[in-house]
């Protein structure tokens, strides 16, 4: 069990052998709600928040936020652009999801304790918000790998995107073969099991609304972050 597990069991109440035990449970977990152009609901905590999030992201200018597991879906909503308002006095924050909350209810939301300040007094602890995905504000998107990488294993992750990326996939560049789907890890790494080769690659990034951005004859560098001049398009 993590630290920030143990720290938000003690704030919502759960004993740790107790929090233990539900995550080592065989039930199934709760579907993801889905719904990326509606407005989900559920209750907002908070937490400190200083980097380590199960996105594997590095911390963000903007707010952050830990989402619950089914709507964090496998890390498919890592680096995603939340608004959530608190009804009862109409106060939003903007925020970026970079961690999981598996202890939170389907719908709820984990704020890092200044995105919580700035919709609600902090001595409430939890209050029903409603959130919804918007666009990130970053201009371009990056690709990077993980300094653990090399041409026969390979991880890679998408940063600075504007909308969830739901696939990623590649290869060789300059060529005509089909593009080869990666599997991505719960910690938001795309995984290349038998690696990507030393040589360029041509990317195919899809969010999960349909759209493709293409990125050609990107070097894989162990280590490196390769910007593009690519974007989702705004919609």
């Amino acid at each position: 069990m993590t630290l920030l597990a143990l720290m938000r069991a003690a704030r919502l109440g759960l004993a740790p052998a107790a929090l233990a035990a539900g995550l080592l449970a065989t039930t199934p977990p709760a579907l993801a709600q889905g719904g990326y152009d509606r407005v989900h609901s559920g209750d907002a905590t908070f937490y400190s928040y200083s980097g380590g999030g199960n996105c594997s992201l590095p911390v963000p200018a903007m707010p952050t936020a830990a989402l619950n597991a089914a709507d964090y879906n496998g890390a498919q909503a890592c680096g995603a652009c939340l608004r959530v308002t608190n009804p009862a006095n109409g106060k939003a924050v903007d925020v970026r999801v970079d961690d999981s909350c598996p202890e939170c209810a389907v719908g709820d939301v984990d704020l890092d304790d200044d995105a919580f300040a700035a919709i609600a007094e902090p001595w409430l602890g939890r209050i029903p918000v409603t959130w919804q995905y918007i666009a990130c504000p970053a201009p371009r998107l990056s690709i990077f790998f993980r300094p653990e990488s090399n041409p026969w294993w390979t991880q890679v992750q998408v940063r600075d995107h504007r909308y969830p990326v739901k696939t990623f996939a590649w290869r060789p560049a300059g060529t005509q073969a089909a593009f080869t789907r990666l599997p991505r890890e719960s910690y938001n790494y795309f995984t290349a099991a038998s690696g990507l080769g030393s040589g360029a690659v041509d990317l195919k990034l899809t969010d999960v609304y349909g759209q493709v951005v293409r990125v050609n004859g990107v070097v894989p560098e162990p280590g490196s972050t390769v910007p593009t001049k690519k974007q989702f398009p705004l919609r």
